[in-house]
């Protein structure tokens, strides 16, 4: 029998929510949302399917989308775009893989900010790329610009940026983002900016673009996601954002992994992209979820580090009197307590944090509740 690459990981996400299922428990690990999607849209979404096409749309996307991509994101954030810049995915996840695919290849090396989505490393190394980790510490989870600058090397071809940040849930501020941009230039690097949390902002969090930095605009590749600005994280319709030529070459490597996208899902996406009152309510329903599930974890003896944007709570197991690590605690919640939560220390390549774990608020508040009292019975065991 031929050698299977039997290395590859099984993400923490999927290990989680296996375990949720198996044991019956609540899952507050996996980052899906059980409520606030616009019901028009999924009604259009419905009309489509009857009405719209079913067959292979071009690899690129629909041309509806690509051009309401560029007029969203030039609404939002200024950028001067047409839909020769946008490049249609499934899913974000896809968008990162192709761009990776098309600018790494054996002997380079990628930075990769962590923790880090448990994706781009496993992409980059099986693009034949090298990662090079900057590691940021709670509780500021700042950025050092002494250990950015010492992971670029002559072999540095892309800095991968998750912002706003997943797991932490917190914002680069701007003097972070100068910092990558001083280096992306001197260097001349191209910086892959995961941006899918974009508009999941909590409490009037201003998010800055990466590509509306000086200079930044010929070295971004932008990734959105429709399933995250909607809350429709099954629909799986990303894109990428990048200079024309640019998103030329990645479209090649798009072609060879999905292809293409449901085109009854991205005209749907479409329409969405044009109703910017969309917005503002599903922020304040997650702001107020994050806050129900915050003032519970307070009164339960847990220590929570504050959160800007996406749907994420870090909770500090240390400073909570659990003497855990968490991948133990996180094993022990889900099969005693019958709540799932996900460890952090698998977002780091080495020298983890190992004493946080991160919990989805972006749930009803009967399932956030549920989750509650079983964290405070898994506290009660592990303390």
């Amino acid at each position: 029998m031929n050698q299977l690459y039997t290395d590859m990981p099984l993400s923490i996400f999927e290990r989680m929510s296996m375990a949720a299922v198996r044991h019956g428990a609540v899952n507050l690990g996996q980052g899906f949302p059980d409520f606030g999607w616009p019901e028009p849209l999924v009604e259009e979404a419905a009309r489509l399917l009857r009405d719209g096409s079913n067959q292979y749309p071009p690899s690129r996307g629909l041309r509806v989308l690509r051009e309401a991509v560029a007029a969203h994101y030039e609404a939002c954030h200024g950028l001067s775009l047409t839909a020769d810049h946008v490049l249609v995915t499934s899913g974000a996840t896809e968008a990162i893989a192709a761009a990776i695919l098309a600018v790494i290849g054996p002997g380079d090396e990628a930075v990769v900010i962590a923790p880090a989505y448990d994706a781009y490393a496993p992409l980059v190394r099986r693009a034949g790329g090298a990662v090079r980790e900057v590691a940021l510490r709670p509780p500021e989870w700042r950025l050092d610009e002494a250990a950015l600058l010492a992971a670029v090397t002559d072999r540095t071809r892309l800095i991968i940026l998750n912002n706003p940040h997943n797991p932490t849930g917190r914002l680069f501020s701007r003097p972070e983002l100068d910092m990558i941009a001083a280096v992306a230039r001197d260097r001349e690097l191209l910086v892959l900016s995961d941006e899918v949390w974009e508009h999941v902002l909590l409490d009037g969090a201003a998010f800055t673009s990466f590509a509306t930095l000086p200079g930044m605009s010929e070295r971004t590749l932008k990734c959105g996601s429709a399933g995250k600005i909607f809350s429709l994280t099954g629909w799986k319709v990303g894109w990428l954002v990048a200079p024309p030529a640019l998103a030329a070459v990645i479209a090649k490597a798009h072609q060879f992994l999905t292809f293409a996208t449901p085109p009854n899902l991205q005209a749907a996406v479409a329409v969405g992209l044009g109703h910017g009152e969309w917005l503002a309510p599903m922020r304040g329903a997650f702001t107020r979820a994050r806050n129900r599930l915050v003032g519970g974890l307070g009164q339960a003896g847990y220590a929570v580090l504050p959160t800007q944007a996406t749907y994420f709570q870090c909770v500090d197991l240390q400073r909570s009197e659990i003497e855990m690590d968490d991948v133990t605690f996180a094993r022990l919640a889900v099969e005693q307590a019958g709540v799932a939560v996900i460890p952090l220390s698998p977002f780091f390549e080495t020298d983890p944090v190992t004493t946080m774990v991160r919990l989805c608020f972006a749930k009803q508040d009967p399932t956030i509740d549920a989750g509650l009292e079983a964290l405070a019975k898994a506290r009660q065991l592990a303390c």
